[in-house]
């Protein structure tokens, strides 16, 4: 029932493989669909035929100019196949070819294709992407997406670039006033991309009108040299993503045509005159996509990790339960099993949401070209607090994987660094996770609002449940309930509470003289937990209903365990929340944790065979604890014998330092 057991494997591996209670490959096709995990498996097979896609050696040996060359050398090399590897058109697969060739950590066209090329086809009038959109897509330039600052990143009011228009010209001067006004952060900028879509404060007739996009060349297309007026670079070595330039920009009175500005929604007239767009947010329509694709993103690095940390407790043994028998998995420790198993589920749980959320961005985008707006607000509101949620802990659930495997997991051959690196990231870019928080916050609010003035919006799937009158007891019990309602109700009714109690404290405050936003930010700490809870009970309410449409009955009980694992978990995590006001008693909350230590049961002896269906790659993993094969111990020697510091068995440099220190203190000795 595995595709994955094969001969010269870790039988400890091969062992576990054996105990499914599932077809894995059914799975596999339930996960990824069957016509595209048919179309990956493709992909990775051309891939791995192409053998210049492979590193010259671990790219945790590289110093950064190398890790910069290989990837540069590898995106070209994507580019030239790609055509023939797969279909352009389908973002899935040119995703998940560029992820095996091109690794995780970065490359050259990474915001070209996520940011600059989205923001062209969304923000950029009929005759700008006539323009514009088939040189991007024929890789003529290399574009990025200029709109963090070193002062400012998350506030986009406050951006200090400025985009001054002249209409005697008919042009925009773009300036970098102050040092905080320097573009900071931008991945490709600092020395890979000659466009940029930049962010910048738009000027005209002496009044502001905020901050908008405009696509400005940054370097000479035959010598690649930064542009007069122009200075940009590399902000140097980060925390991860270290194969990613990421730049600093700063313009001096540098003059762009007032085509340049993206005018599908917002434009300015020859005269200097201000059309502005039908919706506020509509310029921002990019990173509400990165901020929802943020979501299968960390569902991504989870399952990955989470595949690792299985895979290598099925090898590790270590201790025993039952002294005299022998050394055990770790994986059989109830503790390995309480510390990985949520990251699974919760890896499950982001994957169909973010599947859902990119659906509804598409669809909203659609609508918008048809005139309708309506769903602009719901999709930046659910974008923010899922991106948010769903990075904070997807990084704890990345760190509980790595910890799981003991020391080994320190180990760059882990994988778990490059992981970890890359994910955490998350955390801050494209909105600082408190403030996304809040943004969310603000839409609840709102919510709020219309509840106390008996004023319900246009019904919406997302916060329905807010404006329902829910049971004002938990009635978590012992039965078993295929669609979780109890569980759900007390999502729905922590989420309803947290939301009216601040929304109510918010209102006296105001009432008791403080301004709204003094208000506000005394209530800042519950409104996070507001959107937290609403986040979670819209995670909750997705993967049952997803995982109730599975026919088959093998598969289903296989989600169904992990369902159950994450909706109890959940509870456990927010006891304190549903006991506060008497909701949930002390017994009901015995009766999660045993739901939780039943399900981790249920799991453990499908546990590798689950990871298995994610079908994840070597290539991918680039972990020697999570092999497929399982033979850790004498690759991990391997590995290690490839450092570079192993080509000299006397290091160059050791007679100078430790050498003489050691023969100094030997001669003094003898005296």
């Amino acid at each position: 029932m595995s595709r994955y057991i094969r001969e010269g494997d870790n039988p400890d591996l091969t062992e576990e493989r054996r105990k499914a209670s599932f077809d894995t490959e059914a799975m596999a096709e339930l996960f990824w669909g069957a016509r595209n995990l048919m179309r990956r498996r493709e992909i990775a097979n051309y891939v791995e035929q192409h053998r210049e896609f492979d590193d010259p050696q671990p790219t945790a040996f590289m110093t950064r100019e190398e890790l910069i060359e290989n990837a540069t050398r590898k995106a070209v090399l994507t580019m030239e196949h790609a055509e023939k590897a797969i279909d352009i058109t389908r973002d899935e697969e040119s995703h998940y070819f560029n992820a095996l060739t091109m690794g995780i950590d970065g490359n050259p066209f990474g915001l070209h294709l996520v940011m600059a090329i989205p923001t062209i086809m969304n923000n950029a009038d009929e005759g700008q992407q006539d323009e514009w959109l088939p040189k991007a897509l024929n890789r003529e330039f290399i574009a990025t997406y200029a709109q963090t600052e070193m002062g400012h990143g998350t506030n986009l009011k406050k951006l200090e670039t400025t985009a001054t228009y002249d209409p005697k010209t008919q042009e925009f001067i773009l300036h970098s006033p102050t040092i905080t006004s320097t573009k900071w952060w931008p991945g490709n900028l600092g020395k890979s991309s000659n466009y940029s879509v930049v962010m910048a404060q738009l000027y005209s007739q002496g009044k502001c009108y905020g901050a908008h996009p405009f696509f400005v060349q940054l370097r000479d297309l035959r010598t690649h040299k930064p542009l007069p007026g122009i200075t940009v670079g590399d902000i140097g070595p980060k925390f991860g993503i270290n194969t990613n330039d990421n730049g600093f920009l700063r313009f001096d009175q540098v003059r762009i045509p007032r085509r340049s500005m993206f005018m599908k929604h917002a434009k300015i007239l020859p005269d200097g005159t201000y059309v502005p767009p039908s919706h506020s947010k509509l310029n921002y329509s990019a990173m509400v996509y990165v901020r929802a694709a943020v979501v299968s993103l960390m569902a991504s690095h989870l399952l990955a990790c989470s595949t690792i940390a299985v895979r290598y407790s099925c090898i590790r043994r270590q201790g025993e339960i039952t002294p005299g028998t022998g050394e055990v998995k770790v994986l059989d420790y109830q503790t390995q099993q309480y510390r990985i198993f949520p990251q699974i589920a919760r890896g499950v749980a982001f994957r169909l949401s973010g599947n859902y959320i990119i659906q509804l961005y598409r669809q909203t985008m659609t609508d918008i070209k048809n005139g309708d707006i309506s769903a602009v607000p719901d999709l930046h509101a659910i974008s923010c607090g899922l991106k948010a949620v769903t990075s904070y802990q997807g990084a704890l659930g990345l760190e509980q994987c790595r910890m799981a495997c003991g020391g080994h997991g320190y180990l760059q051959a882990s994988g778990f660094p490059l992981q970890y690196t890359v994910a955490i990231g998350a955390c801050t870019y494209e909105g600082e996770n408190m403030v996304m928080l809040l943004q969310t916050a603000r839409h609840l609010i709102k919510m709020a609002k219309a509840i106390r003035s008996g004023r319900p919006p246009k019904p919406n799937k997302v916060i329905d449940y807010l404006f329902k009158k829910g049971p004002t007891k938990c009635l978590i019990d012992q039965t078993y309930d295929p669609n979780y309602q109890s569980v759900l109700e007390a999502f729905e009714h922590l989420s309803r509470r947290v939301t009216l109690e601040v929304y109510d404290r918010l209102v006296q405050l105001q009432q008791q003289g403080r301004s709204y936003e003094l208000a506000w930010n005394e209530c800042a700490v519950d409104l996070c937990k507001a959107t937290r809870a609403h986040v979670r009970t819209f995670l909750a309410k997705t993967f049952v209903e997803e995982v109730n449409k599975i026919a088959d009955i093998s598969l289903k009980s296989v989600f169904q365990d992990l369902l159950q694992l994450y909706l109890f978990y959940e509870v456990t995590e927010c006891a304190a929340g549903l006991l506060e006001d008497g909701f949930m008693s002390g017994q009901q909350l015995t009766y999660a944790k045993k739901n939780v230590y039943d399900a981790l049961a249920k799991i453990r002896p499908n546990a590798a065979a689950i990871v298995d269906s994610f079908d994840i790659s070597d290539r991918e993993l680039q972990s020697v604890l999570g092999r497929r094969d399982g033979n850790v111990y004498e690759n991990l020697l391997k590995w290690a014998q490839m450092s570079p510091l192993n080509k000299h068995d006397v290091l160059p440099f050791h007679h100078k330092y430790l050498g003489k220190m050691m023969d100094e203190a030997r001669q003094k000795s003898k005296l």
